[in-house]
């Protein structure tokens, strides 16, 4: 196993004690600030890590197919941890996790139907822009939930818990259309070997 694939490994890792770390204030009533410290910059650290392996491995041409099949499952672990985690605080709509969920499913399913023939799908700039907006919208909940642990209470956090669930709206939405533009490239595939 190379390092980039421990990298891969070491977030996928994260995401469990990430959630353990979220609830034990839910759970106990204990360590809701101190729980914050850790919080953050582990999401820093599962992030960084993201794009840290998956640079290394392109730059040192460590590209394998154990990594190719680890880095797109440990991406859905971290953010679908860090959303159901939202979720359950009440400040993530529950049908958006719904849907980011289904397409995570949905997309498995293609890949594995894909690969099955032979075919690799390329990402599309829906698929990128999806997880800008995973990415964003995990860090702007995160400082919600953060800002709400240690009390902190400012001018405008309406206005902020507004454009917290928006960013939670848009990365729903750019993942169902990552989705149906996933979904547009294999009927394509398969109505091209029909013809053939």
């Amino acid at each position: 196993m190379n390092l980039p694939t421990k990298i891969t490994v070491f977030r996928i890792i994260l995401a469990p004690v990430f959630f353990i770390i979220y609830f034990i204030p839910e759970w106990t009533g204990q360590f809701s600030a101190g729980s914050v410290y850790v919080l953050i910059p582990m999401l820093v650290v599962m992030e960084v890590s993201d794009v840290l392996d998956g640079y290394l491995a392109r730059k040192h041409n460590m590209v394998t197919d154990l990594g190719k099949i680890l880095d797109p499952f440990s991406d859905v672990i971290s953010r679908v941890t860090f959303f159901i985690c939202f979720t359950f605080t009440g400040i993530m709509p529950l049908w958006a996790l719904l849907i980011i969920i289904y397409r995570e499913l949905g997309i498995t399913f293609v890949r594995m139907m894909m690969m099955k023939r032979g075919t690799a799908m390329a990402a599309s700039i829906w698929g990128k822009s999806k997880a800008v907006f995973y990415t964003a919208a995990s860090a702007l909940g995160l400082l919600l939930v953060s800002a709400n642990r240690l009390g902190i209470d400012f001018s405008g956090k309406g206005v902020f818990e507004t454009i917290v669930t928006v960013f939670f709206i848009l990365a729903a939405a750019a993942s169902a259309i990552s989705f149906l533009t996933y979904i547009v490239a294999v009927v394509k595939v398969f109505r091209e070997d029909e013809k053939a």
